[in-house]
């Protein structure tokens, strides 16, 4: 009879572990309340922006700094940014950014992909090229311009050959590091599953190191942006056309601190829409998938 009862305890203790275990590895997908989106997510923002618009028009106001010529004020920015709408030319100066950030950066992807799995497979080229790609993310992409102008001319070759040099090894060295931090036991049980060589590279190699890959991806739209911002500012031509990082140069050389706040709050702007709109949800998802992020 004890017997049976220890039995019967046993059971019931394997099924409660179980059941924990269940609910340990069930995502939640329940939406989040209306309410605390809100909260959590939209207030924070814009209460921080709200005190920053403060701290700017109380330096203004109670003429901590009197010289407009060094700090517009926030109207002045805004009517700036108003007329520059009303006349068309607002969406123009945006776009022509963009549309180089984004192809320019696309284009690292194709480059950069390819040849962090080749040095994260083959430890020859690892050792030659490795120490080159840190000490290339590590160098101010301001420092291509220069060379860029001179091999390639005042074109949007050199604009693109800049994002290339400062977004590559970025998104080289976050595969790299993401496929390091692959566990040996899943290229094995791939090998044991019949997965080798490119058919393990897509199967199981990339979706382990998503994680990292993602990182990558991430810094270097940042180092993407920033360089485009650089070439711009230094290599300003007329034909190249008035992107950001041209505008704030026409506000330096015009003495106009308004036009400098309105290109320095749109480059602020575009980095904060294209992270918020594409790297966060993404890195969300990969997060979300391997149980690392419960709640989105």
């Amino acid at each position: 009879m004890a017997s049976t009862d220890t039995t019967s305890k046993d059971a019931g203790d394997l099924a409660g572990l179980e059941a924990g275990l269940d609910a340990l590895e069930t995502v939640q997908t329940t939406r989040t309340p209306l309410r605390q989106t809100l909260t959590q997510k939209i207030l924070p923002p814009v209460v921080a922006v709200a005190l920053v618009l403060t701290v700017w028009q109380s330096l203004i106001t109670f003429r901590i700094v009197d010289d407009p010529t060094k700090l517009p004020a926030p109207a002045d920015v805004w009517h700036v940014l108003e007329k520059a709408w009303l006349q068309g030319e607002l969406l123009g100066y945006i776009w022509t950014s963009v549309s180089r950030g984004l192809l320019g950066f696309c284009l690292a992807l194709v480059i950069a992909t390819p040849l962090g799995l080749l040095l994260a497979r083959v430890k020859l080229i690892r050792a030659a090229i490795g120490p080159i790609l840190s000490g290339l993310q590590s160098l101010p992409s301001v420092a291509w311009v220069p060379p860029a102008v001179i091999w390639l001319g005042l074109n949007n070759q050199m604009m693109y050959a800049v994002i290339l040099l400062g977004a590559v090894p970025s998104i080289a060295n976050g595969l790299l590091s993401g496929v390091d931090q692959v566990p040996p036991l899943f290229q094995r049980a791939g090998r044991t599953l019949g997965a080798t060589g490119l058919k393990a590279t897509w199967h199981i190699t990339l979706p382990a190191a998503l994680p990292g890959y993602v990182a990558g991806l991430k810094q270097g739209w940042a180092f993407s942006w920033r360089s485009l911002m650089a070439a711009e500012i230094i290599a300003s031509f007329p034909d190249l056309g008035v992107g950001l990082g041209q505008l704030l140069e026409n506000g330096r050389n015009a003495s106009d601190m308004a036009m400098v706040f309105e290109a320095i709050l749109l480059i602020l702007t575009v980095g904060i829409a294209v992270d918020l709109l594409i790297f966060s949800p993404l890195e969300r998802r990969v997060l979300r998938t391997r149980g690392l992020l419960v709640k989105s």
